[in-house]
C-alpha cells in the first residue's frame, strides 16, 4: 500500500464530543445499576441468589465480546459500528427499563453487553485513526481518558439520584437520550478515514475461543466470589478458561487472518499499557465496592450523598487527566505519567485504608479520594493513547478492544479478589472479638470496617505493582523525540506485520500514536 499522508478532519473536536458522550454511557452503566439494584430488586422479586445475574449477565456478554467487537468495528468501518452499537444499546436499555420481570431485565443486561462489546472499542479507535497530530491527540485522550475513569464514580451519583427521587427504571432509560444525542452527532460529524480496513475473512475459530475463553474467566471469578476459590465448579471454569485462552493463542499464531494478531500483544509498550491498566482497574473497583458500603452502612449516608461524596475524586480525575497529563504528554515519556499517576493512587488509596468508624471526611476521606483521582486521571491520559502505539490502522479496533477486556477483567478480578479479602478477614475479626464486645451491632460495624482495610491494603499493593510494570515495560519516548531502543522494537513489530500478511510497515503512518 504506498504512503498516505495523515488526514486532518476539520471537524474532529466536534467529533470528540460525540465520541466521548457514547463512552461515558458505557461508563456509567458500569456503575450506575449498582445503586439502583436494591430498589429492582425488590420491585420485581429478584431473590438474593439471582439478583449477581443482573450485573454479571453485562459483564460476561461486554467481557467475552469485546475482542469479536473490536475485530469487526476493523472489518465493517468504525464509524458503523459505533453507530449499531450505540442504536442497540439504546434499544436494550429501553428494554431493561421496561422489564416486567427477572427474566426480562437480565436478558437486556446481556443485551446491553453484546452492544456495549461493539461501542466501546470502536469508541476508542475512532480517535485514534481521527486525532493524528501529538498536541491534538494528547488533549483528545486526556479528555477521553478523565471521561473512563470518572464516568464509573459519576454513576455512582446519577444512580443514587435517579433512584432516590425518581425510579430505578431510569438508571437505563436515562441512556436512550444519551445515545439519540451521540449517534446524531455520528451522523453529521464523524468521518472514518479512507485507510484502515481490514476486510479479511473474519477468524471463526479465534472468535469461539476467545468469547468463550473470557466468559469462563470472567464467571470463574464471579463464582470465586460466592462459592470460594477451591470450589469444584470455580476450579472447573479457571481451568476451562486456561484451556481456551491458551488454545487461541496457538490458533492466532497459525491462522492467516487472525481475530487477535499477535503483534498488538507482543509489543512491550501495549503489553506494559494492558497489563498495568487491569491491575489498576483491580484496585479502583475495590475502592469503589467498599467505599460505598462504608460511606451508607458505617457512616449512615443516602444514596445521593454517597453519589456526592466520591465527586472531588471524579473532579481530581478530570484535573490529573486534562490539566496534568494532556499537558505534560508531549514533554515528557508516558512512563513518567503513569507511573508516577499510579503511585499517588496508591497514597491515596493508603490514605483511605486508615479509615474507622468515626473517620471524618474532611480530614482523610476527602485528600485520600482527591490524590486518588489526580493519580488515576495522570495515569489513564497516556494509557489511553499508547492502547494504539504503533499499531497499523486495521488492526486499530482489536488494540483497543484489548484496553477494554483488561479492564473489564480487572474489574471482575478486583470484585471476586478483594470482596473475598474483606469477607475473610471480617470473619476472622468478629471472632477474635466476640467475648470482649460491648454490643453486636458494634462488633458488626468494627469487623466490617476491617474488612474494608484490609482489602484496601492489598489494593495499595495492586497499584504499586501496576506503577512497577508501567515504568518497567512502557519505554517509548515523549511525541516527536527519538528512541533507538523503542525504535527498534516497533521495526521488528513491523516486520512480523509483514511477514504475516503481506502487509508493509508504512501503513502504521496514518495512526501516529507515538513517535519515537
Amino acid at each position: 500500500m504506498p504512503d498516505i499522508a495523515p488526514h486532518v478532519d476539520p471537524r474532529r473536536w466536534k467529533a470528540l464530543i460525540f465520541i466521548a458522550l457514547a463512552q461515558l454511557m458505557v461508563v456509567l452503566d458500569s456503575t450506575i445499576v449498582n445503586i439502583a439494584l436494591p430498589s429492582a430488586q425488590k420491585d420485581l422479586g429478584i431473590s438474593d441468589a439471582n439478583r449477581q445475574w443482573v450485573i454479571t449477565a453485562y459483564a460476561l456478554a461486554f467481557g467475552g465480546l469485546l475482542l469479536f467487537g473490536g475485530r469487526l468495528s476493523d472489518l465493517w468501518g468504525r464509524r458503523r459500528t459505533f453507530l449499531i452499537g450505540l442504536t442497540g444499546f439504546a434499544l436494550a436499555s429501553a428494554l431493561g427499563g421496561a422489564a416486567a420481570g427477572e427474566g426480562m431485565l437480565l436478558g437486556a443486561r446481556a443485551l446491553q453487553g453484546v452492544f456495549g462489546a461493539l461501542l466501546a472499542p470502536s469508541a476508542l479507535s475512532l480517535l485514534a485513526v481521527t486525532f493524528t497530530e501529538a498536541r491534538e491527540r494528547a488533549k483528545a485522550f486526556g479528555i477521553f481518558g478523565a471521561i473512563a475513569g470518572g464516568g464509573a464514580a459519576l454513576g455512582l451519583l446519577l444512580g443514587g439520584v435517579l433512584t432516590e427521587y425518581l425510579d430505578w427504571r431510569w438508571t437505563f432509560f436515562v441512556n436512550i437520550p444519551i445515545a439519540v444525542i451521540a449517534a446524531a452527532g455520528a451522523v453529521l460529524v464523524i468521518r472514518e478515514p479512507a485507510v484502515g480496513r481490514n476486510s479479511s475473512r473474519l477468524d471463526v475459530p479465534g472468535v469461539v475461543l476467545a468469547s468463550l475463553g473470557l466468559v469462563s474467566l470472567v464467571y470463574a471469578f464471579t463464582r470465586a466470589e460466592s462459592d470460594g476459590w477451591l470450589a469444584g465448579v470455580t476450579l472447573a471454569l479457571f481451568g476451562a478458561a486456561a484451556v481456551l485462552l491458551l488454545a487461541f493463542v496457538v490458533v492466532e499464531s497459525k491462522v492467516a487472518a487472525p481475530l487477535l494478531p499477535l503483534r498488538v500483544v507482543a509489543e512491550r509498550n501495549r503489553a506494559g499499557v494492558y497489563a498495568s491498566l487491569g491491575l489498576a482497574v483491580i484496585g479502583m473497583f475495590g475502592l469503589f465496592l467498599f467505599l460505598t458500603y462504608y460511606l451508607q452502612i458505617v457512616k449512615g449516608y443516602t444514596p445521593v450523598v454517597t453519589g456526592l461524596a466520591f465527586l472531588p475524586m471524579v473532579a481530581g480525575m478530570i484535573t490529573g487527566s486534562t490539566q496534568i497529563g494532556a499537558r505534560l504528554m508531549t514533554r515528557v515519556r508516558p512512563r513518567l505519567l503513569m507511573a508516577p499517576g499510579f503511585t499517588v493512587a496508591a497514597l491515596g488509596m493508603l490514605v483511605l485504608s486508615q479509615i474507622d468508624l468515626d473517620t471524618s471526611y474532611p480530614a482523610l476521606i476527602l485528600p485520600g479520594f482527591v490524590l486518588m483521582g489526580l493519580g488515576m486521571g495522570t495515569a489513564f491520559m497516556p494509557a489511553m493513547s499508547l492502547a494504539t502505539h504503533g499499531v497499523q490502522p486495521r488492526d486499530a479496533g482489536v488494540a483497543s478492544a484489548m484496553v477494554n477486556t483488561s479492564q473489564q477483567v480487572g474489574g471482575a478480578i478486583g470484585t471476586a479478589l478483594l470482596n473475598t479479602i474483606a469477607a475473610s478477614a471480617t470473619t476472622a475479626y468478629a471472632t477474635a472479638h466476640a467475648a470482649g464486645a460491648r454490643s453486636a451491632d458494634l462488633l458488626k460495624l468494627q469487623s466490617m470496617v476491617h474488612g474494608y482495610t484490609s482489602a484496601i491494603r492489598w489494593a495499595v499493593g495492586i497499584l504499586a505493582l501496576a506503577a512497577v510494570i508501567a515504568f518497567t515495560f512502557i519505554n517509548t519516548g515523549r511525541p516527536g523525540a527519538g528512541s533507538p531502543a523503542a525504535s527498534s522494537s516497533d521495526g521488528a513489530a513491523g516486520a512480523e506485520a509483514g511477514a504475516g500478511d503481506g502487509a508493509g510497515t508504512e501503513e502504521a503512518a496514518p495512526v501516529p500514536v507515538m513517535v519515537h
